[in-house]
């Protein structure tokens, strides 16, 4: 539910209506415009006497909200959110990049490929420790130790970082290391872990669940918010059909529908999308074209010898290329791409 107060409204008339909320047990977040506040309600609304808010001075209007991702919504809060990892933001006028390897592979290679996006414009490197690989068999990742050089990498380039999550034990371990975590399309709906990431305070990009509709998306973000942690970046990597020349489909709808359901940023992936760097490049433009608040490619300096996903790896000299035409696509639809 969401109170409108009419514009000007006194704080005092703020206050009464929040002490009558605050007694039922809910909460409440108030979304401040320039001229007009909005207070959305969270909790069993169940006990709320309707015609008693409506009658409180300063109230405009009372909504109930139909969507049952309340906080994600956005009638819940008609103004973009917008969530920094590090000092960069996504969901404002320019969009971010965040670029750098599947896999952390060795000191040095993470090392290299960070000072390299970076100087091609990257503003958050991203890189592999734990990785869910289809085969066991295939590489996993060099866990903590991963997560280590690609700290260190990242501080180097002066970048923040960002790497995937698997389980609930390694919020901590990741917490330590990482600017954000992100959380991979095979556990999306992991709702213990979400639950466990909305009790903490660093940004969290949720990537779509390869079989997932975009309600069955935001009610998963729904449970990270309702944790409290606001922080989330919705993240579109594709999804599975019936068509095998990519592999998944990109749906890069969600991107316009994301935006008039949802206030939170949203994020492409074309890299896991496609599965081919010739294809990679087309689907970064077209996804900037359709208001993306960011890109995340996969970029290695030996994708042929790359422990995973090197198909899909730009070339740095790609990346480069890539980078200059986003700068010129943002700008046509007036945005832009953030200034290091």
């Amino acid at each position: 539910m969401i109170i409108v107060l009419n514009p000007h409204v006194k704080e005092e008339h703020i206050e009464r209506i929040s002490d009558y909320l605050h007694k039922l047990n809910l909460k409440i977040h108030t979304s401040q415009g320039e001229e007009q506040t909005i207070l959305g309600v969270i909790g069993d609304i169940s006990c709320v006497d309707i015609e008693k808010i409506k009658g409180f001075e300063g109230v405009n209007k009372v909504i109930r909200i139909s969507e049952s991702y309340k906080q994600c919504s956005r009638t819940f809060n008609p103004t973009d959110t917008i969530v920094s990892i590090g000092n960069v933001p996504f969901g404002g006028k320019d969009i971010a990049i965040i670029a750098g390897p599947c896999s952390v592979e060795n000191e040095k290679m993470i090392h290299k490929l960070a000072m390299e996006v970076k100087r091609y414009g990257a503003h958050v490197l991203r890189g592999g420790a734990f990785k869910p690989r289809s085969s066991p068999y295939t590489f996993q990742g060099l866990g903590e130790t991963g997560l280590k050089y690609l700290r260190d990498a990242a501080f180097s380039a002066g970048i923040p970082s960002v790497s995937e999550i698997m389980t609930i034990g390694d919020i901590d371990l990741f917490y330590n290391y990482v600017d954000a975590l992100q959380v991979g399309a095979r556990n999306m709906q992991n709702y213990s872990l979400l639950k466990a990431l909305g009790t903490i305070d660093k940004p969290i990009i949720l990537k779509r669940g390869m079989s997932a509709t975009i309600e069955e998306w935001l009610n998963a973000a729904e449970y990270i918010v309702t944790g409290g942690n606001q922080r989330v970046i919705l993240c579109e990597r594709g999804i599975r059909t019936y068509e095998t020349s990519t592999r998944f489909t990109l749906d890069l709808s969600s991107v316009p529908v994301i935006k008039k359901l949802s206030h939170l940023p949203i994020i492409v992936d074309p890299s896991h999308a496609m599965g081919n760097r010739d294809l990679v490049i087309s689907m970064a433009r077209a996804a900037v074209a359709a208001g993306a608040d960011g890109i995340m490619v996969e970029v290695h300096d030996d994708p042929n010898n790359a422990l995973s996903d090197g198909p899909q790896s730009l070339y740095p000299k790609q990346f480069n290329q890539l980078m200059k035409e986003l700068h010129i696509i943002s700008q046509v639809i007036g945005r832009g791409v953030i200034k290091q």
